[in-house]
């Protein structure tokens, strides 16, 4: 059995702490009111810049790939809040969302038939679609109805990350599969991995029903933090 030496665990160890570190200040300086979202996350880069360099591993290249990595994930994000900008915008001049709610409401079903629903909805979604288009395209229609319901908004935003969690593992867009069939050794197909990952699938999907039954386990965190 190969020992690690105590300078191998040292620089794991420090690895981890410089990684720590940046959670920490970005999540930190959210809770603490220092620093809205949009400047936590530029402190995070900052301090993602400074553990890189501190660990010599910050070149040109890194900085370019990142650079332009970040320009197509914004350019991405930006067509895509264009078009849910737009679609929702007609739909709510069209006043979809009062007739959405109206017929929710309406209906013979229990409200947490409704969630039901939604969440299946979800699924059906994940399977082909990335969490961002979901996000955009349905959130703005939900969470009316989450509310006319009487049910917290937090709550359900657990429960759609939850539900985009199953759908970023499970296949046939499965985005982790695929990350991991491209770092994976060549004899392991994808699959070996799809089919690696169901007992994970099946966690989440037991987390996902647990929190969906006891709203409570989603909702202490944000009230011990911020009362009520």
């Amino acid at each position: 059995e190969r020992q690690i030496s105590l300078a191998q665990k040292l620089a794991l160890v420090k690895n981890l702490v410089l990684a720590l570190m940046v959670a920490l200040c970005v999540l930190g300086s959210i809770y603490t009111g220092i620093a809205s979202v949009s400047e936590a996350a530029g402190m995070g880069v900052v301090g993602t810049i400074m553990a890189a360099f501190v660990r010599k591993e910050l070149t040109w290249k890194i900085m370019r790939d990142s650079l332009l990595q970040t320009m197509n994930t914004c350019g991405m994000l930006l067509w895509l809040t264009f078009g849910a900008t737009a679609l929702i915008g007609v739909y709510n001049l069209m006043g979809g969302t009062q007739f959405v709610k109206s017929v929710v409401t309406g209906l013979e079903l229990a409200p947490i038939g409704v969630i039901l629903i939604m969440m299946g909805i979800l699924v059906v979604m994940g399977l082909f679609m990335d969490w961002v288009g979901i996000l955009l395209l349905t959130v703005p229609i939900f969470v009316p109805v989450i509310t006319a319901l009487g049910y917290d908004p937090v709550w359900f935003g657990v429960l759609f990350c939850m539900n985009m969690q199953v759908s970023y593992l499970s296949p046939p867009f499965g985005p982790a599969a695929f990350y991991l069939k491209g770092v994976a050794p060549p004899e392991i197909s994808l699959q070996d991995i799809f089919a690696g990952l169901w007992p994970f699938i099946i966690l989440q999907l037991i987390g996902l029903l647990m929190v969906l039954c006891v709203p409570g386990i989603a909702l202490w965190l944000p009230r011990l933090v911020y009362g009520g």
